[in-house]
């Protein structure tokens, strides 16, 4: 029977989005083919697309039912994920058999390697395109495992991880056609015959790609691993946090249907949801069949599979310590906005989030007058409790608390110090059982060695360390060192002086830190578009690939050259 989706209907579709994403990560301008707004899908938007009532109506019929994916080597069956707003999801999914679901997504591998590049980005931009349609049940499904409220879960859990998803593939598919398919090779010998070879080029994939997803971001951090690997060859075997399983298994299903209707091996792509306390990720990571694992989470983790998982080319976003030096600014009040936001939102669960604020002892110029360090935490404090004052804003903004692990941190960072702004509990009417908190913001002292084990570590969620330094001199080694020490997926600047940015610029690309300078405006440090922003660097502790580049999936392949003689 011939494919429902052939690679002419495919290449119709498709191609010129394929193209116009090419040309995006050349010209780094922004472009994004996935509309921001929930009004542009459902009736009188997007063709096809569920609309808000739709797609609730359609993550309510998943809960508590089996999400049967029809893949190989079931042996049961495991879920219990519980919304970070309180309710269960009552979800199962189907637990594998290593030794009976690794072989059967091998089996596909050659069909599709045979494919070739072109049909191979086509059918993943097929299966973004009705990931695309169903944004508004992924919005439900990403805020209910991860804790983000729903808009930041429409926007970051959709189309901004179907960006990344996008942009994967452009990377994955401008890779894999650097090298012609063939070439007809011919030397010239004087006045003998020429030698002549027909060459042939295959990009080879290197196996089953292992994605381990996070608690946060399921989508955004697992798309870009997700489909670099797919669209060079790879089969991908998504294994999700046990508490953000639904996202990704939803994404398998509709990645499994294109598969399928495409010609190919639905099996090419596959859950692996554990049973509690299983940890099947470090089982899967040293099975000789994995050969490319993608991992968020923690650096220990990260660590663990950079040194054991020999077998496998290792791409990890771990934690760094991101920070903001403050010098002086022409818009204080713009400042403090910003920041305060950047602070904010999502309760500082973001790998991006800014956490050190170093700030001179002495205080900062602005256009508002001198500010000493007292006074610039203290409007800091301000800035924060103006904007999340209204708990209806706080709760769109804060989100929920995704685990315990995170309230106990932000408890505890209250004792580390002075602290300029209390957390305060936010009631959520909706959801009574939701943990809600403001961010805390301490005082801290970079002279003081018992301050230091503090800032000099991640203390991921709402916390913020307000860090007085001697200067800003001493702020910028104090950069340089927390960057090469622990990392950082963010550092940001204020400064009005040529020769501080150059100086904090010249840590960044010492370092490879991504910089962002004098934002006072609606673009905020913790915060990268797709197609222009990198996220990360892969050049310090705090992760060893960027989303996305050549090198993220330049590696997940090599090339096969087959020689015949003329």
């Amino acid at each position: 029977m011939a494919a429902e989706l052939s690679p002419q209907l495919l290449s119709e579709k498709h191609r010129p989005t394929l193209d116009q994403a090419l040309d995006a990560i050349r010209t780094r301008a922004y472009w994004s083919p996935h509309p921001e707004h929930p009004k542009a899908y459902g009736e009188g938007g997007a063709p096809g697309s569920l609309s808000a009532a739709e797609g609730k109506a359609a993550f309510d019929a998943v809960l508590n039912t089996r999400l049967d994916l029809g893949q190989p080597g079931t042996d049961g069956w495991t879920g219990g994920e519980v919304s970070p707003y309180g309710p269960e999801l009552g979800v199962e999914y189907p637990h594998p058999d290593l030794d009976v679901l690794l072989p059967a997504m091998r089996a596909g591998m050659p069909a599709w390697r045979a494919a070739g590049p072109e049909t191979r980005a086509l059918v993943c931009l097929e299966i973004l395109a009705r990931i695309s349609a169903r944004t508004h049940e992924f919005a439900h499904a990403v805020m209910h495992t991860s804790g983000q409220a729903f808009m930041m879960a429409f926007q970051a859990g959709g189309p901004h991880a179907q960006d990344r998803g996008l942009e994967a593939v452009a990377y994955a598919y401008e890779e894999q056609i650097r090298t012609p398919q063939s070439a007809d090779w011919s030397k010239p010998q004087g006045k003998r015959d020429p030698l002549q070879l027909q060459k042939s080029f295959t990009a080879a994939p290197r196996g089953i790609s292992l994605l381990i997803g996070c608690n946060t971001f399921p989508t955004w951090n697992g798309y870009p691993g997700l489909f670099a690997s797919l669209a060079t060859g790879n089969p991908v075997l998504v294994k999700p946090h046990p508490r953000a399983v639904l996202p990704l298994a939803l994404t398998v299903q509709l990645a499994r249907e294109v598969l399928a209707e495409a010609g190919f091996d639905p099996d090419l792509v596959a859950l692996a949801a554990e049973r509690p306390g299983e940890g099947i990720a470090k089982t899967l990571a040293l099975r000789p069949e994995i050969r490319i694992i993608d991992y968020t989470g923690s650096t220990a983790f990260g660590d663990w599979l950079e040194t054991n998982a020999r077998q496998a080319q290792v791409y990890t976003e771990k934690a760094g310590v991101n920070t903001i030096v403050l010098d002086s600014t022409d818009d204080y009040r713009g400042m403090l906005s910003n920041l305060a936001f950047s602070l904010s939102l999502y309760s500082g669960q973001m790998c991006t989030t800014p956490q050190n604020l170093l700030i001179p002892r002495d205080g900062i110029t602005t256009d508002a007058g001198d500010k000493t360090y007292d006074d610039v935490v203290a409007d800091i404090a301000a800035a924060v409790t103006g904007l999340l004052g209204d708990d209806a804003r706080a709760n769109a903004l804060l989100g929920a608390l995704v685990n315990p692990d995170v309230k106990a941190r932000l408890e505890a960072a209250a004792d580390l110090g002075e602290v300029a702004l209390p957390s305060r509990e936010v009631a959520n009417p909706e959801f009574p059982d939701a943990v809600v908190r403001t961010p805390v913001v301490v005082k801290l002292d970079a002279t003081k060695p018992d301050d230091e084990e503090h800032y000099l570590s991640e203390c991921f969620g709402p916390v913020a360390f307000a860090v007085a330094v001697d200067s800003t001199a001493d702020a910028v080694e104090l950069l340089r060192r927390t960057v090469r020490d622990q990392g950082a997926m963010t550092v940001g600047a204020y400064t009005t002086s040529p020769e501080v940015e150059r100086a904090v610029e010249d840590v960044c690309l010492d370092e490879s830190a991504q910089l962002s300078l004098n934002l006072t405006g609606g673009v905020y440090v913790n915060q990268t578009a797709a197609f222009s922003d990198f996220h990360g660097s892969g050049g310090n502790p705090a992760a060893n690939a960027a989303l996305c580049d050549g090198a993220f999936v330049s590696n997940r392949f090599r090339m096969v050259e087959v020689r015949r003689q003329a």
